[in-house]
């Protein structure tokens, strides 16, 4: 059968409807939704017969673990004010200066993503971050741009920064000691250049003077026991990825135990952690693998690896430049995540292991800083915002992306060397 068939022809038509309308929320239905709903069509309709579904879903299952673990840490940690206590730190710190307060904002965001992933930052810090600055007086844009686009760009940091590192990788990511031998650098680049684009896009802004009430949040007794849960699970993280263990288990297991310890002050914080995580997101991941999965049917692998192939005869500098942009232009298409997706399927069947693999990384957790759909944590960003009536078009954060996004891909590439 080849590409050109109906049944093909079909699952290209539901599977990339689905991901737009993930991308697009039509009617607002939540993305997971679509998701999920483009998954159940092909299954239903035979284009992917339901066994094969089941285990691309079973697949996932450290990506859902470590999804689920990080989820609960960043709910646990903004239950007990721990990031509005950060930021109002921050904020104490910047001693009536707005350029230094977007310094100590941009830094904390760097570590929040470095430690507790990207989303965390989008979802949990950017709203602590916001309460800070409308306290301050001061345009909370540029503060809240960067939380957006650090969230990209300091995520490949550690394994542990961006569940797409999972799924490019798979069961094969690096142990720490090697990832940060070839990321480290790359990491550095992206996170000095981004920073000196929105410097620069935000110079008049901030140069105004904030007064800041300080003090205005102090932290409680399970606030203090949170914040040492939190700690606690990244050493965890980072001794499980220097180890070369899956991190989903030690992940979700180390959030488990935070929170029990928190609950020692606080009895209904089990109920209400669970009830403030979106689970929804874990069947939106499931729902992507059985997609991708079915594109693996229709053509998709056979196209993946020929793109690999023409890439693999270009000189190094030129091939790092090709895989990373294209995977880059394709996620601010369709979504990082199912890129992610079908480009580790791609690199794994072709034993795929060079310098073209990590800039392939490189490109999906960091191309997402050109357009807020993206990356699923700009997406989150973008609805923490709606929630907290602020506005930021997609033409902003696209004016800045074009400009910051392809500069630290490519300060990025040039300090890559394997």
């Amino acid at each position: 059968m080849h590409i050109g068939s109906l049944p093909h022809v079909l699952i290209w038509t539901i599977s990339l409807t689905s991901i737009l309308c993930m991308l697009l929320r039509p009617r607002g239905i939540a993305e997971a939704y679509w998701a999920c709903g483009g998954a159940v069509l092909l299954i239903v309709t035979g284009l992917i017969p339901l066994r094969q579904a089941a285990m691309a879903a079973y697949e996932g299952w450290d990506v859902y673990l470590f999804l689920a673990g990080m989820m609960i840490l960043a709910e646990l940690a903004r239950e007990q004010h721990v990031f509005d206590w950060v930021a109002d730190l921050a904020a104490q710190h910047a001693k009536g200066s707005s350029a230094r307060l977007f310094v100590l904002v941009y830094c904390v965001g760097v570590a929040v993503t470095a430690l507790l992933s990207n989303d965390a930052t989008a979802v949990v810090l950017t709203p602590a971050v916001l309460a800070v600055v409308r306290r301050a007086r001061v345009d909370p844009k540029p503060y809240l741009l960067a939380c957006a686009l650090i969230a990209n760009a300091a995520s490949f940091i550690f394994p542990i920064s961006n569940p797409a590192n999972l799924v490019v990788f798979d069961r094969h990511v690096p142990p720490l000691g090697n990832w940060l031998s070839i990321f480290i650098l790359p990491s550095i680049a992206s996170v000095f250049v981004t920073y000196l684009c929105l410097r620069w896009m935000a110079r008049t802004v901030l140069r105004v003077r904030i007064h800041y009430r300080q003090g205005a949040v102090s932290l409680t007794k399970g606030g203090k026991l949170a914040l040492a849960g939190l700690l606690f699970a990244a050493v965890a993280l980072i001794i499980s990825s220097a180890a070369g263990l899956p991190l989903g288990a030690p992940t979700c297991g180390a959030a488990v135990i935070a929170m029990a310890v928190v609950t020692w002050t606080d009895r209904t914080i089990p109920r209400r952690v669970v009830a403030g995580v979106s689970w929804a997101v874990l069947l939106l991941v499931a729902g992507l693998f059985i997609i991708v999965e079915a594109m693996q049917n229709a053509g998709l692998l056979r196209a993946g690896l020929a793109g690999l192939r023409w890439i693999a005869r270009m000189p190094v500098f030129a091939a790092k430049l090709a895989a990373a942009f294209a995977v880059a232009a394709a996620s601010n298409g369709m979504n990082n995540l199912p890129v992610g997706l079908m480009s580790g399927a791609t690199l794994r069947y072709a034993h795929e292991a060079s310098i073209i693999a990590h800039a392939v990384l490189i490109g999906v957790d960091l191309g997402p800083n050109l357009s807020v759909t993206g990356s699923l944590a700009t997406i989150l960003w973008l609805i923490a915002l709606r929630r907290e009536n602020v506005r930021i078009t997609a033409w902003e954060f696209f004016r800045l992306g074009l400009v910051a996004m392809p500069l630290a891909l490519l300060s990025s590439l040039l300090v890559l060397w394997k």
